[in-house]
């Protein structure tokens, strides 16, 4: 797992580190501000989208892990709200509690979202690694709602698609009077 982060303020630092530093697969940064989970004007590259995203929501850092969640189908003693799954991140990003979602609710709680992409997935021999699989693929599949920027790879190709995005990014730069 090799993932970056960088603060990479115009269009011509972004040229500059990639050709000294890449090219990655994936480059994601926020489309909003303040941005969320990251600095301003900081991007997050590696070579794997699920290594992009836990370094989003540094995973690692915080110690984060998909758990049973405590109205797992076991404990008989607690009422599962119906669109909840039996499973949770401990650690949650404080950050997205605010988030409007259909796969996560605040604290980390799946929903049945992550139930539905589990079945579209292939089989994995641990219920976790299903769980996590599915969340991946729910919260690449999101990002835009969440105020995020993913740039990835076109079919056929092993690198981000970064030329539309640079293009557009100069174009603002000229208006704004910055290049």
């Amino acid at each position: 797992m090799q993932v970056v982060r960088q603060i990479l303020p115009h269009a011509a630092d972004f040229k500059r580190f990639w050709k000294k530093e890449g090219p990655f697969a994936f480059a994601l940064t926020s489309a909003e501000f303040p941005p969320v989970l990251l600095a301003p004007e900081e991007w997050i590259f590696g070579y794997a989208a699920e290594d992009v995203l836990k370094e989003l929501m540094q995973f690692n850092q915080k110690k984060m892990a998909f758990v049973l969640a405590e109205f797992n189908p076991d404990n008989q003693r607690i009422l599962r709200p119906e669109n909840l799954v039996p499973w949770k991140i401990r650690h949650f990003p404080e950050e997205w509690n605010h988030m409007a979602s259909d796969f996560f609710i605040p604290e980390g709680y799946l929903t049945q979202a992550v139930a539905d992409q589990i079945k579209t997935l292939p089989a994995q021999v641990d219920e976790k690694q299903q769980v996590a699989a599915a969340f991946f693929v729910l919260l690449e599949k999101n990002l835009d709602a969440m105020g995020y920027v993913l740039l990835k790879p076109r079919p056929g190709s092993k690198y981000a698609a970064i030329h539309k995005y640079l293009a557009e990014w100069e174009e603002d730069e000229a208006e704004a009077g910055l290049i």
